[in-house]
């Protein structure tokens, strides 16, 4: 039976006091072989959107203490606050720097939800501080950084969740489950495609003045200056390279993970082929492409992605998804339903397998919520380690980056983390840091 912390510092406590003398445990301690306390004290750094929801995940299990917001709007950051203390009746103590929330000796795990371009500076960070991580997908904005956040959470010894939620998903865990078995019979094929309206980016708009209560310098941290733009701003900043990847890292690392899953994959792509463009006829504000077709060819099968961001249409009536086919029978699934179509065998005049349906799906944020804490209590490894949130993420990123050095096939050396057929590609694996911030190094 694992001992909680109070019930460890009150025994260990009476029996320093039977010899005479008081021993004030590390912190270290509490990572090591003894589980944390009865309650997991938390802090969101990055408060809008994603990041809120997630905390409010972690709320949600009546195992978290929410102890520090952080983020560098304070409009945001106060109605966030607020909405804790409504839905919760917790008042967690607020920080515009995520360097204040790091010094507490008191937060056990944070949760990172800010843009794409802070991950990998804050996650090294708190791994030093001693904290676990919850980081939001991708794992973090290039190829360098992805590499430095594997090497920080082995080095510090943390547990670190990637927020690639569907790994503790119901639909896609009997996916694997029907595949791994042999249902399907030989897996040949992973189609994905991803058709979403927002993928097209923004309507353009002037620059204008910081909005009052933002640390614009703040939340540019480490990307380069710029005059600030709405657009460049709250729910759009993932259109432009300097914060994010487009729909491609948003929904990619995703889908493509499910790819990668079937085989246990971990490492980055040998070879992709690319086509990335944008093709929509409407102007509007974004460096990122809005049509992509990719192939991820591997050892015995292939991986292939179909995205057309501005429209919302996709086969077997969704948006986006997965197909994986097989000699026996093919299965196509979304985050609410899976359906394994089998094939037909003429000789024998009967399926080649037995068909199945599954429509109760649900998204699974909170299951991967539960799975992160179980993991922080019991140091195990999480269902979505750095190792694996590094593999899909490096399958967007060079698709990416092919793209932009409009170079159709990119060979990559997983080994020496370079490309082995393209220097331009290469100029793109690590981000020059804008000063005073440093790339970390471990």
């Amino acid at each position: 039976m694992n001992l909680t912390r109070r019930s460890f510092i009150k025994k260990s406590t009476m029996a320093a006091s039977a010899m005479g003398t008081i021993t004030i445990l590390p912190r270290r301690v509490w990572s090591a072989s003894v589980a944390p306390s009865d309650k997991v004290n938390v802090a969101l750094i990055g408060c809008n959107n994603m990041g809120f929801g997630i905390l409010g995940h972690h709320l949600d299990t009546q195992m978290v203490n929410c102890v520090a917001l952080c983020d560098v709007d304070k409009n945001v950051l106060n109605a966030k606050a607020q909405e804790v203390k409504n839905r919760y009746g917790q008042q967690p103590v607020l920080y515009g720097d995520y360097r204040q929330v790091l010094e507490r000796n008191d937060v056990d795990a944070v949760i990172i939800g800010t843009p794409d371009h802070w991950h990998c500076l804050i996650m090294v960070d708190a791994c030093q501080a001693g904290k676990d991580v919850y980081v939001e997908k991708p794992m973090a904005n290039t190829i360098g950084e992805c590499n430095i956040m594997v090497k920080a959470a082995k080095k510090y010894q943390r547990v670190v969740q990637v927020g690639q939620q569907q790994r503790d998903s119901k639909v896609f865990k009997d996916v694997m489950n029907l595949i791994k078995s042999g249902e399907i019979g030989k897996l040949r094929k992973v189609n994905i495609w991803a058709n979403f309206n927002y993928g097209l980016g923004a309507i353009p708009r002037p620059d204008s003045e910081v909005p009052p209560g933002v640390d614009y310098d703040m939340w540019l941290g480490p990307a380069p200056k710029r005059q600030f733009n709405p657009n460049r701003f709250h729910g759009s900043w993932r259109h432009f390279w300097d914060y994010g990847g487009g729909l491609m890292s948003d929904w990619g690392v995703h889908l493509i993970d499910m790819g990668l899953w079937i085989t246990d994959l971990v490492e980055g792509p040998e070879k992709v082929i690319t086509y990335a463009a944008n093709l929509c006829p409407k102007t509007m504000h974004r460096d990122t492409f809005d049509t992509m077709n990719v192939i991820f060819p591997k050892k015995d099968y292939v991986i292939t992605w179909d995205m057309t961001a501005g429209i919302q249409q996709g086969p077997f009536d969704s948006s986006y998804g997965v197909q994986f086919i097989g000699d026996n029978a093919t299965i196509c699934a979304d985050r609410l339903k899976y359906r394994l179509y089998p094939e037909w065998d003429e000789e024998k005049k009967t399926p080649k397998a037995k068909a199945v349906s599954y429509d109760k799906g649900s998204e699974s944020h909170r299951q991967h919520v539960d799975n992160f804490l179980h993991c922080v209590k019991s140091r195990e490894t999480p269902s979505c380690p750095p190792e694996v949130g590094r593999a899909a993420a490096l399958h967007a990123h060079i698709s990416n980056i092919a793209g932009r050095v409009e170079q159709t096939v990119l060979e990559w050396d997983d080994v020496n983390n370079r490309f082995i057929n393209c220097e331009r590609a290469n100029e793109l694996i690590f981000p020059e840091y804008r000063k005073p911030w440093h790339l970390p190094e471990i």
